[in-house]
């Protein structure tokens, strides 16, 4: 801890990176935090010290985040993962399935389908990390990285590893329900994309926050008419075709659990932007049009 008072007056008026680099030299930025309080929240970096409430002396108390990393390499480091260990079951490699299965094709059109679908969805994903996405905050700690790889990885390997099954049996009702589920994907992932493209142009003049999100001329916008957060409604669709699509348990789970959590990162979305704005249309729900 330090007394800003004991400060140099040109580190004084913004707790912004430099200034933490120069009082806490043998930690880098993206991994130092300053606090009022032991127990209060994290002092954001444009935060003005003559703005806090503390009189003419205050006690600022440190805490190193751990190590970071930038928001890029992490949805790289999600994605990329999940995208080989699908191809690794696919192309059936050994050690995998029994021995007679190995480097052999699916005689279901499904399961190749599938594989295509799949890589598709993570390489738009990709494409997005590096040429559409906008990040607000800088990093992500290393421990929390790793236990996201975990999750995106290890369910990318299960439910390959039964649609790409030598004893995989295809869809119910065969190729009207996997020609029906390939529409709704594709739609969802030309939707899905558009969203972004749309909060990405948002953000373009550097005011990020200050202007909700609103539909344009690209009818796949028009879903922010209803929800705050389309993105994630037609990434949820984009899964539930999927699982359609392939009738796999585990595609149906991953799907389930992805819902749960979009749906909490939709709502805190849609109260921050019903807080920020007076005029946010009350219409809007936060992912599922009319009812959540």
């Amino acid at each position: 801890m330090k007394h800003y008072k004991e400060c140099q007056d040109e580190i004084v008026e913004v707790l912004d990176a430099k200034t933490r680099e120069q009082l806490y030299p043998h930690w880098y930025p993206a991994r130092q935090a300053l606090k009022l309080d032991p127990k209060g929240k994290l002092l954001r970096d444009d935060e003005i010290l003559q703005n806090l409430p503390v009189g003419t002396t205050a006690t600022m108390y440190f805490r190193d985040l751990g190590p970071q990393l930038g928001w890029t390499m992490v949805f790289l480091a999600e994605y990329i993962g999940p995208l080989l260990t699908y191809l690794l079951f696919y192309f059936r490699v050994p050690y995998i399935y029994s021995h007679r299965h190995a480097f052999t094709s699916s005689p279901h059109p499904v399961v190749t389908l599938a594989c295509a679908c799949h890589t598709f969805h993570y390489m738009k994903r990709l494409i997005e990390t590096i040429f559409v996405h906008r990040f607000s905050h800088g990093t992500m700690p290393l421990r929390i990285i790793v236990r996201n790889c975990a999750y995106y990885w290890g369910f990318s390997a299960w439910l390959a590893y039964y649609i790409n099954h030598p004893l995989y049996t295809p869809p119910s009702y065969g190729d009207l329900q996997v020609s029906y589920a390939l529409i709704i994907f594709v739609v969802c992932e030309l939707g899905n994309f558009s969203i972004h493209l749309t909060l990405n142009n948002l953000r373009g003049d550097g005011e990020l926050g200050r202007r909700y999100p609103v539909p344009t001329k690209n009818p796949f916008t028009w879903l922010f008419f209803f929800v705050s957060c389309p993105n994630y409604t037609y990434e949820v669709g984009a899964w539930l075709s999927f699982s359609i699509m392939t009738q796999c348990l585990p595609v149906a789970l991953y799907t389930l659990l992805g819902f749960i959590q979009m749906t909490i990162w939709a709502r805190g979305k849609h109260k921050a932007y019903s807080r920020e704005f007076k005029d946010y249309p009350s219409l809007r729900m936060a992912i599922v049009p009319l009812i959540l």
